[in-house]
């Protein structure tokens, strides 16, 4: 049995790509630095080092130290332990937020760009009125009617994501529609909404996987200073926002309490930023910046 003579060449080209993202430096230390924050999160679905519903008055405002990598709380809580938990809130809540805000801005985008006219204007238009709302207004007016949470602040977020994916999905879309494959697409006879799967939404998917990638870093951005207000993740479930929350009036006795989550929050979000940055690099050469 003889192998087809383009898998050499697929070998060679995925080692090729494998490649140019090793050297990536912007991808290499944003995905490394994003699998290890969402190992951490997954790892405490099975294992912290503390229970953090677990109150140890006697342990309070203890400085980190080998039993307590990054210190306690005032309620002599684990802080590393908070922290992981907090990870595993943060991600689920930005993650559920962008699949909002692309499974409803995406399909709003595309069909504004197919349409045009009258359709599209009014999409646009709506667009700016939700975008004017943003993530923190969103969750106030919610949290008015059904109560502060997790759920709620999704919500918020989700909406506030949707006008985005919308006016990127359509500026992609835009700038496909005039091109010679998809006229002779629709000179064979092909509808709009066929062209729009088959030939708009690949050739877009870059685009928006890297720009999920910057709505999942403002995303847990959103969900921090969500809970710092007290409209996200609501006690006892851990949240970086809160843990600074509740850090803010401690500071002179136990700053490890702000430091941590803070440097938590610095880190996932730089990540991220990174990581779409080389993603941005690697999946579009046009974008490549010259150094």
């Amino acid at each position: 049995m003889t192998l087809p003579a383009s898998l050499p060449e697929e070998k060679a080209g995925a080692r090729h790509t494998m490649a140019k993202a090793f050297a990536n430096r912007s991808f290499l230390i944003g995905f490394v630095v994003t699998a290890l924050i969402a190992a951490m999160a997954l790892i405490s679905f099975l294992w912290t080092p503390y229970d953090v519903a677990r109150l140890i008055v006697a342990d309070r405002n203890q400085a980190p130290s080998p039993a307590h990598w990054f210190g306690t709380d005032h309620f002599g809580r684990d802080i590393a332990s908070m922290i992981m938990l907090g990870a595993r809130n943060s991600i689920a809540v930005a993650l559920v937020a962008v699949g909002i805000g692309m499974g409803v801005g995406v399909p709003l985008g595309c069909l504004a760009a197919a349409r045009g006219g009258v359709l599209d204007e009014a999409v646009m238009r709506l667009n700016d009125l939700v975008f004017a709302f943003p993530a923190l207004l969103s969750a106030v007016m919610i949290t008015a009617i059904f109560g502060p949470g997790a759920v709620n602040a999704i919500i918020a977020i989700g909406i506030f994501n949707i006008p985005v994916f919308a006016r990127v999905a359509r500026a992609g879309a835009l700038s496909i529609w005039p091109r010679e494959f998809i006229l002779a697409a629709r000179a064979a006879g092909k509808g709009k909404t066929l062209i729009t799967l088959e030939h708009i939404l690949p050739n877009i998917a870059t685009l928006l996987f890297v720009q999920g990638t910057i709505q999942f870093a403002l995303g847990i951005l959103a969900e921090a200073g969500l809970s710092y207000v007290g409209l996200g993740a609501q006690p006892p479930m851990p949240s970086w926002g809160r843990m600074l929350f509740d850090a803010q009036t401690r500071m002179a006795v136990a700053p490890w309490m702000a430091i941590f989550p803070g440097l938590a929050i610095v880190v996932t979000v730089l990540a991220l930023n990174l990581l779409g940055d080389g993603l941005a690099d690697l999946l579009d050469p046009k974008s490549r910046r010259r150094r």
